[in-house]
């Protein structure tokens, strides 16, 4: 690990200069530079105190952080096949996530689970076929086709449904994850 970097990472990531840095851990600007460049290496004890003016400890500090992942392909997709729909989970572990992102699939007749009052939102777009929504203050429901979007409260309970004889494909984005 370069500790010196990852310093210097925590400390602009602090918004902190060299000085208040040195302010902070009672060390001296020159030294704290020299550590940022790995001119020199500092002891147990120093590395505390640096940790501990950044906001952290030393565990955190040598933790590896890995690089977040960006883009997601068909191989990181888990399919889950249900009575009457199948489930694309696009983004593995979306759920820890602030939205949770759902490719599903309604068979003729099928429908989607049904989705509890909750505090989020839900935002859909119809890829293919056409689907009913349908909300506990209205169960004849709305509409929607292909290349029609739907934005939902989480305030009620609702579910999606494929009332024809053709497969729907839905885009439904879930916000905390409720899927």
């Amino acid at each position: 690990m370069n500790i010196g970097n990852r310093i210097r990472q925590l400390r602009i990531k602090n918004e902190l200069t060299l000085q208040e840095l040195a302010s902070r851990t009672e060390l001296t600007k020159g030294f704290l530079s020299q550590l940022e460049r790995n001119l020199t290496a500092p002891s147990l004890a120093t590395l505390d105190d640096i940790c501990e003016a950044l906001g952290t400890d030393l565990s955190h500090f040598f933790k590896e952080e890995g690089e977040e992942k960006t883009v997601f392909t068909l191989q990181d997709a888990f399919v889950d096949e249900q009575e009457g729909r199948v489930l694309h989970w696009i983004v593995p572990n979306a759920q820890k996530n602030d939205m949770e992102p759902l490719l599903m699939e309604l068979l003729p007749h099928g429908r989607s689970q049904m989705i509890e009052p909750h505090e989020g939102e839900e935002f859909g777009y119809v890829l293919q076929g056409r689907i009913v929504i349908v909300r506990d203050s209205d169960r004849k429901g709305v509409s929607a086709k292909r290349g029609d979007t739907f934005y939902l409260k989480g305030d009620e309970a609702h579910y999606l449904e494929n009332r024809t004889e053709n497969k729907a494909v839905v885009l439904w984005i879930s916000t905390p994850p409720v899927f």
